[in-house]
């Protein structure tokens, strides 16, 4: 059944706040389980990408129970490491689904376990890349079943790796070289990672996993550029409260700007690894006042939205394409090349759904060129991706008659999504779409 995207009625003047970040849940998730003490994971984010992640580590040997929280979005998680030269009592298998933190995080984890483990996930999942993330491992000793490359794949963990030195090519993600240094402290030598390619993308994200590897008091040298020097040493136990998902408080915010209204979203970190913290600038440069007071960044709408011309908006593009294709000016985006391996080539779909709406988009070697038309309403498909879906219910907003066909894709990294869209748009309960 697809969902009815609602039209605004008029300026929103909305405050509300978003579940916890998923890019942090998954990496403390994976912190906690190479631990050598417990860990408590305050206002985790509850959602497909982190019950897989959950469960991955579950499979490799690690207790994770729920326990009361304070959190409006679920309970907490204590989490128990894996016991040190674990062995498995059989072949554990990994669900991967279509998390990215999943199927390129926890290989290097299963390779410190004894034992045969198997990673496989949905369709798309196996189109999208894992071979920089094998082949260092490959490198570094971990056996693997003949040609892994890509879902699925079986591992013969030998319960630990010697490290050292290895180059990967993390051009096609981040996530290649996060993955590598969350594991590293555990490898005998620990780890020095070189990247030899094109640009790394998301350069965020890494940045963000070295500063958790940091507060956890390992050792990360990342002095020269596209090289990683991680010590091994020991990961003491934690307690620890996981910010709200900045990338996921994008669309609300763009809501903003559509409405010509204001949203406000409290408990806004004033020092943060996300990316999501770019929204202060992006939205500005569409036109948008934007301001921290106090914990809440306030965002209110102009009276048109700018075109703009943006480079390297990674996870953020999505909503960022919604918003040019309701500007007033054409709009270019560059530097996402790396969006055609995400969840689904995210430049083709944005460029095919916007354009099946009366857009005029067009797709280029490293992004978007987006010209200003009228839309009319239609079918937006999702793709399983939940980006495209809020990119869907950004549109809506404006254009009268724009249908979701998979709203519940947002349940990946916000299950929640519809019944706070539909609450900050004011809708009465039986106004709701389910």
């Amino acid at each position: 059944m697809t969902w009815a995207a609602p039209i605004a009625s008029g300026p929103l003047d909305a405050r509300l706040t978003v579940p916890g970040s998923k890019s942090l849940t998954n990496r403390y998730l994976i912190l906690a389980a190479l631990a050598d003490s417990p860990s408590l994971l305050k206002a985790p984010l509850h959602s497909r990408d982190s019950a897989l992640m959950i469960q991955a580590l579950r499979s490799l040997g690690a207790e994770i129970e729920e326990v009361p929280g304070s959190g409006s979005y679920g309970q907490d998680l204590r989490v128990t490491p894996i016991p040190a030269a674990y062995r498995l009592g059989e072949e554990a298998a990994i669900d991967c689904g279509l998390a990215g933190t999943v199927m390129r995080f926890v290989p290097p984890v299963a390779a410190l376990v004894h034992g045969t483990v198997t990673f496989d996930g949905d369709p798309h999942a196996r189109k999208r890349p894992m071979a920089p993330v094998l082949g260092a491992l490959a490198a570094l000793g971990v056996q693997f079943s003949e040609g892994a490359a890509a879902l699925p794949f079986t591992m013969d963990a030998a319960g630990g790796v010697k490290g050292g030195y290895v180059a990967v090519d993390a051009s096609g993600s981040s996530q290649f070289v996060s993955a590598l240094l969350l594991a590293a402290p555990r490898f005998e030598e620990g780890l020095h990672l070189e990247h030899i390619g094109k640009p790394v993308p998301s350069l965020d994200h890494i940045a963000m996993s070295v500063k958790l590897l940091r507060e956890a008091g390992i050792s990360v040298d990342d002095s020269v550029p596209n090289h990683w020097i991680v010590s091994p040493g020991t990961i003491p136990g934690f307690e620890i409260q996981v910010e709200q998902d900045l990338s996921n408080a994008g669309p609300f915010l763009a809501a903003a700007l559509v409405t010509k209204g204001t949203v406000r979203i409290p408990q806004w970190p004033s020092g943060t690894t996300q990316v999501g913290d770019a929204w202060r600038e992006i939205l500005a440069a569409f036109g948008a006042q934007v301001a921290l007071e106090g914990d809440t960044l306030v965002v209110t709408g102009g009276e048109n939205i700018k075109g703009v011309e943006l480079a390297d908006t990674s996870e953020l593009a999505p909503t960022v394409a919604a918003l040019c294709a309701l500007a007033d000016s054409p709009s270019r985006l560059t530097g996402i090349a790396h969006l055609r391996g995400h969840e689904t080539d995210r430049l083709a779909a944005l460029a095919t759904e916007i354009n099946g709406l009366g857009g005029d988009v067009e797709e280029t070697a490293d992004g978007l060129i987006i010209r200003p038309k009228p839309l009319h309403g239609g079918l937006f498909r999702s793709y399983a991706d939940h980006r495209m879906a809020t990119a869907g219910a950004i549109i809506g907003l404006a254009v009268s008659g724009v249908e979701i066909d998979d709203i519940g894709s947002t349940a990946k990294t916000m299950p929640e999504f519809p019944q706070l869209w539909q609450r900050m748009l004011g809708l009465s309960p039986a106004e709701r779409v389910s």
